[in-house]
């Protein structure tokens, strides 16, 4: 007989607690192998001081156990609040975040009813990492950071995942026609890695065509695999499109915790009026059996889920005069799963999960990459005024180096700037070596050093102006890795 594992439950806030109650009470008459251990999160420990919502002792919980069913919580409202969801994630290195998407079509209403979608979500860097700063009165900076490690995880995660549900097809969404140092890292990485897998079929879309597509035609999708906030926008677009996304799960995975969750909120406003759907969090539930080794008892609750679907017991999130036969609580929802167990849908496909395996990610294999300094863009916090001016000022002091360019939001106003550009007070100067042709766009930069910068840096103070922030610029192996301003 095989031994119960133990799992970390917390029940949340809001209807956290009914739906949670509803799922352990349909995985305890399935079978399920779980010893839960309960802690608690949310709302009542952010307000007990706690910044992130969860207990420092929560985490040698989590850390023991190594998996975490989680009801939805409840962050309150007003500043220094942290989110839960991302402090998990990021310190126990859960990269991968996976939504499945299927239409309950005619019982959930949806205009296509052939959708079976799963989204693959970097769960880590990408703007989720929250590093932003306020350098001027007029603008603030957020960091975009994408890796190659964290791409080849979560590319290969994709690929493995397919691979272990029978999957065919893995879709890349990116926006590397315009950031192409970094989405355009993310591209390059899913390029070498489809290679590995000539049996699944692999292409690429711009993100804001491609969640055009997934909103309009989602069943020409399998898996799809994404950046962090491409991601997060474009699970709800699917969820939505498949007709609730209450009804949808999610597993957020790791190489030695994971985590599995709703992905709908706390609903405080129908919290203890066993009104609640459990749909969501079932599912994720679904999913740590599969995850835990247990994919009989897994695909027994899917099912019997399915069939109280069909049978058109249903909350009344779904409920439609027609097509639901009754309308049904939490706790007479999970009861009627309960009936069902054993038995198979007639209108869904059955489920199985066999020949689903655990996916396992190699190590990183981190190597050594030549790389040259071969200039600057330093950052100025300077009050709007001529371009030529603040050109003139920095060329009389750039000293062994050239100022090649001035930037205002991204766009070039020196040298040959526009007079229609709006500026701010956000400069970015671009220094580079004195014998760099003015109009260089390949990767014939001269490489400069490191002492040239900082005694530049010190010329900039001396003239009384506010270098705010430096970017080293890099070739790596010979290339350009940095992006060139409009026009130069």
């Amino acid at each position: 007989m095989t031994a119960k594992k133990r799992i970390a439950v917390a029940k949340g806030d809001g209807i956290g607690p009914e739906i949670m109650d509803a799922t352990l009470k349909i995985l305890e008459a399935a079978g399920a192998k779980i010893e839960p251990v309960f802690l608690e999160i949310g709302e009542q420990v952010y307000k007990r001081g706690h910044s992130a919502g969860i207990e420092p002792s929560a985490w040698d919980i989590l850390r023991e156990t190594k998996v975490f069913l989680k009801a939805p919580i409840t962050t309150p409202q007003g500043g220094g609040y942290k989110s839960l969801n991302v402090t998990v994630r990021t310190t126990l290195g859960l990269f991968a975040n996976v939504r499945p998407c299927v239409s309950l079509y005619p019982y959930v209403d949806t205009k296509h009813p052939q959708l079976d979608v799963v989204i693959v979500r970097e769960n880590e860097e990408d703007l989720y990492t929250g590093i932003e700063h306020k350098q001027t009165a007029d603008t603030v900076q957020c960091l975009k950071l994408v890796s190659r490690p964290g791409s080849e995880k979560i590319i290969r995660y994709a690929f493995e995942y397919a691979k272990a549900y029978g999957r065919k097809k893995v879709t890349a969404m990116v926006k590397d026609n315009i950031m192409k140092q970094s989405d355009g890292l993310f591209h390059e990485v899913f390029r070498e890695i489809a290679k590995e897998y000539p049996e699944i079929e692999a292409n690429s879309e711009i993100i804001d065509i491609g969640a055009a597509h997934l909103a309009e035609r989602p069943q020409v999708y399998d898996v799809v695999v994404t950046l962090n906030l491409y991601g997060d926008i474009i699970s709800d677009i699917v969820a939505q499109v498949a007709g609730s996304v209450g009804m949808a799960g999610s597993s957020n995975i790791g190489e030695i915790v994971s985590m599995f969750e709703a992905i709908h909120g706390s609903a405080p406003d129908i919290a203890g009026k066993n009104a609640a759907n459990p749909s969501g969090l079932l599912n994720a539930a679904v999913m740590m059996l599969v995850h835990l080794g247990q994919p009989d008892i897994a695909a027994k609750i899917q099912n019997a889920w399915l069939l109280t679907i069909e049978e058109g017991i249903h909350t009344g999130d779904i409920f439609k005069a027609g097509v639901s036969r009754i309308k049904v609580g939490t706790k007479e929802f999970a009861e009627a799963v309960i009936g069902n167990l054993g038995h198979l849908p007639e209108r869904f496909k059955p489920v199985s999960f066999g020949k689903a395996k655990p996916i396992h990610i190699p190590e990183y294999k981190r190597r050594t990459i030549p790389k040259e300094l071969v200039g600057v863009d330093v950052f100025l916090d300077w009050i709007p005024g001529s371009p030529e001016e603040l050109g003139k000022k920095l060329s009389a002091i750039a000293g062994d180096l050239k100022l090649r360019m001035i930037t205002n939001r991204g766009v070039k106003v020196y040298p040959n700037g526009a007079p229609e550009t709006f500026l701010t007070d956000h400069w970015r100067c671009r220094f580079v070596h004195s014998n760099t042709p003015d109009t260089e766009m390949g990767d014939g930069f001269e490489v400069i050093q490191s002492e040239q910068i900082g005694k530049l840096l010190i010329r900039i103070a001396e003239a009384g102006m506010d270098s705010i922030q430096t970017e080293n610029l890099y070739k790596f192996e010979g290339k350009r890795a940095f992006s060139l301003g409009q026009g130069e």
